[in-house]
């Protein structure tokens, strides 16, 4: 017969004994799960935060970038108009072969050309010449500097309609100013090559600030080294400039010929504001009519989105190709180099 105290001192049956506290993990065991899952969080993290930082970059581009330029591709193989977007009739590339036997097309092309030719040429000589200067130990260089961007940061709206009051032939003080020395007036607005002038003369005045500055930046990238071995050589300041200053720039002036380039087969706001009657004709007689402007025409003007989207993926055709000539003369260079 068992006693009450060999009863008591019996294990009890699927439990621990009575009055010895239960075993939990080791205090070292919960430390390392611990660790253990905040290393998996922080290698989820390294791994999936840089999708969710550029995510809303390319959430955007496919709202506004990839959808319209896929839009406008599939509307230019339609007959599609602005008061009916939605009904499209398909043409294939008949929009694309009507452009092209279209002289106004050509006109605009022409005047594009010429109009990028006259703004780019003497807007990048004038850029370097003025940050040559800027390099050197000026007074007050930071206001110098800041002055350069206050034409960028001007309005496209009111940098034109100030132009249209200089240009004017009547009334303008460009004329008044030829007058003085004898010279007639000229009809800024309704002659081709002097509109294509003052339209020039526009982009000049807003951008010849901006490229100064990325070529100034360029410059002060130049080790002094350089210029000092040329110094020590003999060479001048302007022989330091054309031998050590534009080889160590070539990079730079080809980056801001293509993106000028770019600029200029796009240029649409100043020569809308400087035709007198404020179309996108460029003139009475398309005498500054860009190919920005021939699209607008025909998309919003005459209401012909189907021509004007072929309009707009020739114009993105012509970049792709400034693109590879850009990477073709840019490899080119660093295999001379």
């Amino acid at each position: 017969m068992a006693t009450r105290s060999d009863t008591a001192a019996s294990p009890v049956k699927g439990g621990a004994a009575p009055g010895r506290p239960r075993k939990g993990p080791a205090p070292a065991d919960k430390e390392q799960r611990r660790r253990d899952r905040l290393s998996r969080r922080w290698q989820r993290d390294r791994r999936w935060s840089p999708y969710a930082f550029v995510a809303p970059f390319f959430l955007l581009f496919a709202a506004f970038g990839l959808f319209p330029l896929i839009y406008t591709g599939w509307a230019s193989l339609h007959q599609v108009e602005l008061t009916a977007p939605t009904d499209m009739n398909w043409v294939g590339l008949r929009n694309y072969t009507r452009i092209f036997d279209d002289d106004f097309f050509w006109n605009a092309a022409r005047n594009t050309l010429t109009i990028g030719i006259i703004s780019t040429v003497p807007q990048l000589m004038m850029a370097m010449g003025i940050a040559h200067i800027l390099n050197y130990k000026l007074r007050a260089s930071t206001f110098y500097r800041v002055a350069m961007l206050a034409p960028y940061a001007t309005s496209i709206a009111a940098a034109s309609l100030v132009f249209v009051l200089l240009f004017g032939r009547d009334y303008g003080m460009i004329n008044w100013g030829l007058d003085l020395v004898g010279i007639d007036p000229v009809d800024w607005q309704g002659d081709k090559w002097p509109s294509q002038f003052a339209v020039s003369t526009i982009i000049i005045w807003r951008w010849t600030g901006y490229n100064a500055l990325i070529y100034l930046a360029a410059m002060q990238a130049i080790p002094q080294d350089l210029y000092e071995s040329a110094a020590l050589d003999g060479a001048n300041r302007w022989q330091q400039f054309l031998h050590v200053t534009l080889p160590s720039l070539r990079p730079t002036i080809l980056f801001t010929v293509v993106v000028s380039t770019i600029g200029a087969s796009q240029v649409f706001g100043e020569p809308l504001l400087f035709d007198a009657n404020k179309g996108a004709s460029g003139g009475a007689e398309h005498q500054f009519q860009t190919l920005g402007l021939y699209l607008y025409e025909q998309g919003w003007v005459n209401q012909h989105l189907g021509r004007a989207s072929a309009i707009a993926w020739t114009m993105f055709a012509i970049l792709i190709v400034v693109g590879i000539i850009n990477y073709v003369i840019s490899r080119r260079l660093r295999a001379s180099s």
